[in-house]
């Protein structure tokens, strides 16, 4: 390891980008301390810290939130955009021409996802004041005017644009995907709180729990980088033919299916599925029809037990596994980019046989890759009766960002330094 950090000292481009990106993330939380003019930030912080929903909302955000800062969204909308934009690919065939038409047409797509940002950050700052001002019962928002609600919402859509600039300029260096390097600096920063409230109110009745916490941390993180860098091999031989005097192909080679091909999509979706009928159920609680509020009430106190809410995370982050990587993955266009090239799959037949049998292979490792977001995606709820350590709570959603980030962000330095490293040519 002392190795590589010398080879990246040492080659000055690297180096330099390094510092930029590090630099670009430290503006990132420095804007994350800018509150937006108006908002009693200290009331809110209190109201945050008793509202465990919110308080995961905020987790991604690293703590922007209840700052009520200027990119108290972060890059929420813009992920949201990508993900319309990638469905929207499989539906509307205009835009999977698109896609086919090489760098030109991921151009255009990143171009129409930067457009769609925009209305969904200012679609998203509303509902997320109105919410507040809602569940607060008017105490936090109560003297916004209308060109205060203005104000706000285009202060808070420009932070999101913002930071999805600092993202692409941090991707243009390539230490990382930009994007994911906001979201895991936004949740890092928040370990050293956690740290330090634990240890405000550590005892040594607490030695044991804590001695399973950290277990238990690292037997996640090694299962987080088990399945991620779990691969399945299909071997891929290409046929020989002849270019003139030469002979080209003859080439065995592999495709390699992922376990987790989804990433942590999956536990996106279910979060915003689970979220929706408890704030939606807000809305009605004070509703001048009994019923109406009886059940909206009602609805709040389901998603509220434990066992219901774990039970339901889990199976949504199941079915949207499948779901997402039946999206992103298509074994027929693959066997048609095979069969183009000249290439098959030793023992089965070119076209439609490659096509069902990848997707057959998909179908079985990707119920390890469903099972493993299921249980990550509930860890929290699953440990935190057995350490009864309140002040630091395993976050498996956040272990698998920051993990999955790591380990990309480490092999792109890895492809930088082997592009530098001209021993033995």
């Amino acid at each position: 390891m002392w190795n590589k950090f010398q080879q990246i000292w040492k080659a000055k481009d690297l180096r330099n980008s390094i510092f930029y990106v590090l630099a670009l993330l430290v503006v990132f939380r420095m804007a994350a301390h800018i509150p937006v003019p108006g908002v009693d930030v200290a009331d809110l912080r209190n109201y945050f810290s008793g509202n465990q929903v919110l308080g995961l909302i905020n987790l991604f955000s690293g703590g922007a939130m209840e700052n009520f800062s200027v990119v108290m969204l972060g890059v929420g909308p813009y992920i949201t955009a990508s993900i319309i934009l990638q469905l929207l690919v499989m539906i509307v065939p205009r835009l999977e021409a698109l896609s086919k038409e090489g760098e030109y047409g991921q151009q255009k797509i990143s171009q129409y996802t930067r457009i769609l940002t925009v209305p969904l950050a200012a679609l998203q700052a509303y509902g997320f004041i109105r919410i507040l001002s809602i569940q607060s019962q008017g105490q936090l928002f109560s003297s916004l005017t209308s060109w205060q609600w203005f104000t706000t919402i285009v202060i808070v859509t420009a932070g999101t644009i913002f930071l999805m600039w600092l993202g692409e300029l941090i991707t243009e260096r390539h230490i990382g995907n930009g994007v994911s390097l906001i979201i895991f600096t936004g949740i890092v920063t928040g370990l050293p709180q956690a740290i330090r409230n634990t240890a405000i109110a550590f005892d040594n009745s607490m030695v044991l729990n804590l001695v399973i916490f950290v277990l238990i941390a690292l037997l996640t993180i090694a299962a987080i980088v088990f399945i991620t860098e779990g691969t399945r091999n299909i071997p891929v031989s290409y046929a020989r033919h002849m270019s003139g005097q030469k002979s080209i192909g003859g080439v065995r080679t592999h495709l390699p299916l992922r376990v987790n091909q989804a990433g942590v999509i999956p536990i996106i979706f279910a979060i915003s599925v689970i979220l929706f009928p408890p704030m939606v159920a807000q809305f009605f609680l004070q509703s001048d029809i009994s019923w109406v509020a009886n059940g909206a009430q009602r609805t709040i106190d389901i998603f509220q037990d434990q066992t219901f809410y774990a039970v339901f995370y889990f199976v949504m982050v199941f079915l949207f596994t499948y779901f997402y990587t039946s999206v992103i993955f298509r074994p027929q266009q693959i066997a048609e980019n095979l069969q183009k090239q000249g290439g098959f799959i030793p023992g089965i037949r070119p076209g439609r046989p490659t096509s069902d049998y990848l997707g057959m292979i998909m179908n079985r490792i990707i119920l390890a890759g469903a099972i493993f977001l299921g249980v990550i995606a509930v860890l929290p709820t699953l440990v935190a009766p057995l350490t009864g350590i309140a002040t630091m709570q395993i976050g498996g959603t956040s272990l698998l960002i920051v993990v999955s980030v790591a380990l990309e962000t480490v092999k792109q330095i890895d492809a930088q330094l082997i592009m530098r490293d001209y021993e033995g040519f």
